[in-house]
């Protein structure tokens, strides 16, 4: 009875030390997982979940401190388990000390790692927002000896490595290279040369090609509530917001990933949108929205009019996806669907560009990005059916008008007829 009064104070320690392990190993899972969208949500929520978007706007200085917390408990947790272990083993034996260190050892692996982290995962807004003023408090402690570690990490790294040096940039001809060696062997998945392909068609495609049409997407005039979804996903899949005059996107809301909507003034949570020329690169606009953590982009043309919207959805799809084409992201169609030999039914907003790779023709000079554009101009005003236009080695005819600005056009290659 005296060796069990003795080590109580100790296993009380140990009880304590289990349950701040567990709170860094929480605290880690619920940080890590936070989606893009609680975590802009938090940036203007209340005073806890505001400390947690400031902890997380430097990751590093974050993560370091947790695993330094949760070492430094572990070690002391085990040293205590030592101790413990040493009195049971002199007043019981090495059998009873045996049991008592694996038992030590199952007690912080299920209660400091494994039950935390699978409970944070499930909870990862709440428990961030509960467990952040005191790990912000936790990570400030060490801050003053953060240089002291980050020499260690260097000076090891030196000794370790000491010829390591960082890779160059890796350019587009680098990935065009990655594709032309996966169709001579078995060294890149057919995955991964889709989505290499996916990449470099970013670099060589404009914003006016990968956006969504104006007449393609639904604005909301602030003030928004739930009720004027009235219960149905948007097409574009996020919830844009209008300016004042309802001309032009102002900011979004990403409405898949959202997990908690207020019922009313959803324009006060949504992200302002970037806003880029339809001439910009595709692949700056996906830098730009990367670098940001904004998933929606507008799409102004000459006089600063809105002309359409790219979102960060669309552009993964682009590099990830089987088909690239704006037809299949958005009508859920063929690009270039095949009639008869030499004769294809396409979409108005078809790209001149795609055109031009998918034929390897060169096509006269325009300033239009789509086949509606083209029409438009050669017509000299709205497509409509039974227009037909000869443009470069094609011939036009517009066989349907969908509405919204969308058309069908059933496109003769002329050079195949000759």
């Amino acid at each position: 009875m005296d060796v069990f009064v003795a080590i109580a104070p100790w296993l009380v320690t140990m009880l304590l030390l289990v349950a701040c392990s567990g709170m860094f190993s929480a605290s880690e899972a619920a940080f890590f997982y936070l989606k893009l969208e609680d975590r802009k949500r938090f940036r203007k929520g209340t005073t806890a979940q505001r400390a947690a978007a400031s902890l997380l706007a430097d990751p590093d200085r974050l993560l370091s401190a947790i695993l330094f917390w949760n070492l430094m408990i572990n070690v002391a947790y085990f040293a205590v388990a030592s101790i413990v272990g040493i009195r049971l083993q002199d007043q019981f034996g090495a059998t009873y000390a045996t049991a008592f260190s694996t038992m030590s050892l199952l007690v912080i692996i299920f209660f400091s790692e494994m039950m935390p982290k699978s409970l944070a995962v499930l909870r990862a807004p709440a428990l961030a927002a509960f467990l952040a003023v005191p790990i912000a408090f936790a990570v400030r402690v060490i801050d003053p000896i953060r240089p002291i570690m980050r020499g260690v990490s260097t000076l090891s790294q030196r000794l370790i490595w000491p010829r390591f040096e960082a890779e160059p940039y890796m350019q587009v001809s680098d990935l065009e290279r990655a594709i032309q060696m996966s169709m001579q062997s078995s060294t890149v998945l057919e995955q991964e040369e889709m989505a290499l392909r996916g990449i470099v068609s970013l670099s060589d495609s404009l914003a006016a090609e990968l956006m969504r049409p104006r007449m393609r997407f639904k604005m909301f005039q602030p003030p928004v509530s739930l009720k004027d979804l009235d219960c149905e996903m948007t097409p574009s899949g996020y919830l844009l917001i209008a300016d004042e005059q309802g001309d032009d996107v102002v900011s979004a809301i990403n409405l898949i990933d959202a997990t908690e909507l207020p019922q009313e003034n959803l324009e006060d949570i949504a992200q302002e949108v970037l806003v880029f020329p339809w001439c910009a690169q595709a692949s700056e606009v996906f830098q730009q929205m990367l670098a940001s953590e904004n998933e929606v982009a507008a799409v102004v043309n000459e006089l600063g009019e809105t002309i359409g919207v790219v979102t960060l959805r669309d552009l993964m799809e682009t590099i990830f996806s089987n088909s690239h084409g704006r037809s299949e992201r958005i009508l859920q169609r063929k690009t270039f669907e095949e009639l008869e030999p030499g004769i294809y039914l396409i979409s108005g907003m078809t790209s001149v560009r795609r055109m031009s790779k998918h034929f390897q023709l060169e096509l006269p000079e325009t300033r239009h990005a789509t086949i509606n554009g083209i029409l438009q101009e050669e017509l000299d005003g709205i497509p409509e059916v039974d227009d037909e236009v000869d443009w470069g080695p094609f011939h036009f005819l517009v066989v349907e008008q969908l509405g919204e600005g969308h058309i069908l056009v059933r496109m003769t290659l002329r050079q195949e007829e000759e």
